[in-house]
């Protein structure tokens, strides 16, 4: 059966339509998913019962159950669901002082084969839809009676590689008569797939883009993020300075420090070089050491210093917080523990 989450409104009230039904019935659907989070079209309760009969024959809601969930001493909590097809996805609840943020999965699995990242190893099963990623924050929110203010496409997966789902989820996310979640509030990552840079460009969204750079010369990118491969850095650079002229938006630089790999002051030079003059910003990542990973954490002196040039140098420059530090913090690791058992 269809999820009935995979559906926008203007889609809802198409589907109500067709279902011999008035299309106003569409919005009294939206805010009992959205703004009540109900867990059976049963409880749908100004619904007639023959209404509420068709939907449970034609729609499944795709409630996600708690595989396994973690708790840090720092407040993060990271969820391992099932998405009731015998595969399972991660996501995280971070707090911050600005609100509650949830970093979503937009595949199980992933393609891109980073060397840094838990993901790599678990192999690629498919593209999550839109009503897939949207019950991530359904399932957190209802999880922890609160609502959550920012949802950040870094989890599992390339979110570009599944771009129509992704945009759809992002546009179902911020509708003021469900969830209402401001774009402004989203971040959507990628490793560096130009043509959807150019696409996401165009679709007039106010999310905020974030690049995984992570080196900055071809040799040591493409050691690191085989997309470069494909497309190299000159090529991201000209989308990303291409994408800040169409939206007049800061770009976020994620860069993850490996120990004697990307941390010198040479790297540092670099990347000062390749970002001048661009509005944007660097989010300074210590990495994460995977099982059987090649990369470890940089020194906490070489952090704070590659910061500073930075910062010194004219490019804005922090250094992420690290959050669940005692609960396999690196995405992937929760979901790569559990194929093992």
């Amino acid at each position: 059966m269809k999820n009935i989450k995979d559906y926008n409104l203007d889609e809802l009230q198409e589907e109500l339509i067709n279902l011999g039904e008035k299309k106003f019935r569409a919005e009294q659907i939206f805010k009992w998913l959205y703004v009540e989070k109900v867990k059976s079209f049963d409880d749908m309760t100004n619904l007639s019962l023959e209404l509420r009969e068709k939907l449970k024959q034609n729609y499944t809601m795709c409630n996600y159950n708690i595989i396994k969930k973690q708790e840090s001493s720092d407040g993060t909590k990271k969820y391992l669901f099932d998405v009731l097809d015998g595969n399972a996805i991660e996501t995280v609840l971070m707090q911050y002082h600005h609100g509650k943020t949830v970093c979503v999965s937009s595949q199980i699995g992933c393609k891109m084969g980073c060397k840094f990242c838990a993901s790599t190893g678990v192999k690629f099963i498919r593209s999550l839809t839109a009503g897939e990623i949207v019950e991530q924050i359904l399932a957190v929110e209802q999880d922890i009676n609160d609502r959550i203010s920012n949802i950040v496409f870094m989890g599992i997966g390339e979110p570009l590689d599944n771009y129509d789902n992704v945009i759809k989820a992002i546009k179902i996310l911020n509708n003021q008569k469900g969830l209402s979640i401001g774009t402004r509030h989203i971040s959507v990552s990628t490793s560096g797939i130009v043509p959807r840079i150019y696409d996401l460009a165009n679709e007039n969204i106010q999310c905020t883009l974030s690049i995984s750079l992570h080196a900055t010369t071809d040799e040591k990118r493409s050691s690191m993020m085989p997309i470069n491969n494909r497309y190299n850095i000159q090529e991201l650079m000209k989308a990303c300075k291409d994408y800040i002229k169409i939206t007049n938006k800061r770009i976020s630089f994620e860069y993850a420090l490996a120990k004697d790999n990307n941390d010198n002051l040479d790297d540092a030079k670099q990347l000062v070089k390749l970002l001048k003059g661009m509005l944007c910003h660097v989010n300074l990542i210590p990495i994460n050491k995977i099982e059987n990973g090649k990369f470890s954490k940089s020194t906490n002196e070489n952090i704070l210093k590659f910061r500073d040039f930075l910062n010194e140098n004219g490019i804005v420059a922090t250094i992420r917080r690290e959050l669940g530090s005692d609960i396999d913090a690196a995405c992937g690791q929760l979901r790569r523990k559990n194929l093992k058992e």
